[in-house]
């Protein structure tokens, strides 16, 4: 079943240009965008996910699409390699819109082509987003709370808490490549029980451990309960399998989504 998405009322094509790259922790990067175009961006809160387009190596400027509705991507396609930018799916970590800026933070990876670019991004550097709206929507309902991401997960489930009401009731499973990426100071409410899970051994797949933790846990009451997984789409799947399947938790209070695959390459 494919996650439900609140969409924006209207959105556009946004050039931005990158304004600071920072490292929170070793295997992360924040990279904050920003220009005149972001006053066509409203702000959701919570998992607001982008398209994000930056340029391929040696391209000499970024080159956006113009259409602003779904038929964008045929336009992408359409380009050859030489022109077409990269585009991959993220969050809006923060926003701040009486400074123009948002921050995106990536989750590193080896030598893609979204976390080279992360890197290596300046000052100046071009980049662009179109807005995708949310798929963190608790139903009203949920006394209690699940929320469970890998490190490409890590800076949604992040905005989530920052955004959520006090009494926000949740078990939140972070899981990330080491220990030295563990953030202690977190803005969350106080009923949000925090399990950090620091991989600590390249040799584990991403995402074994968060749903290892996950099931470990006392399962959310069947009927009352929101669960919201994302990450490596085995975590995404099994954790869903698994509240249904063992827990009696119905599907649709199951969010789940696999942002990508361990071993394949995102496509484009």
């Amino acid at each position: 079943m494919l996650p439900k998405v609140r969409a924006p009322e209207t959105r556009r094509m946004i050039t931005l240009e990158v304004r600071g790259n920072t490292k929170p922790t070793p295997n992360f990067s924040t990279v904050t965008l920003g220009g005149a175009e972001l006053e066509h961006l409203k702000p959701m809160g919570f998992d607001q996910t982008v398209r994000l387009f930056f340029p391929r190596e040696g391209q000499d400027r970024l080159r956006m699409p113009t259409l602003s509705n779904e038929a964008w991507m045929a336009e992408l396609l359409l380009l050859p390699k030489s022109r077409r930018p990269w585009v991959r799916n993220y969050t809006i970590r923060q926003a701040r819109p009486e400074l123009g800026e948002v921050d995106i933070e990536f989750a590193l990876h080896g030598d893609t082509p979204a976390s080279t670019w992360a890197r290596h991004a300046r000052p100046g550097d071009p980049a662009g987003i179109f807005d995708m709206g949310v798929s963190y929507l608790p139903p009203p309902h949920a006394e209690r709370q699940l929320l469970v991401g890998d490190e490409s997960a890590v800076p949604a489930i992040l905005a989530i808490l920052e955004h959520a009401p006090a009494s926000l009731a949740a078990d939140v499973v972070l899981e990330v490549p080491t220990t030295a990426d563990v953030r202690p100071h977190l803005t969350a409410p106080e009923g949000a029980r925090v399990h950090w899970v620091p991989r600590d051994d390249a040799n584990t797949p991403p995402g074994r451990l968060a749903l290892e933790a996950a099931k470990a846990l006392p399962p959310p009451p069947p009927g009352r309960s929101y669960t919201w997984v994302a990450g490596e789409s085995a975590l995404a799947t099994g954790l869903r399998r698994h509240l249904v399947r063992a827990g009696g938790v119905p599907k649709p209070d199951v969010a789940f989504q696999g942002y990508w695959r361990h071993g394949r390459p995102s496509p484009g």
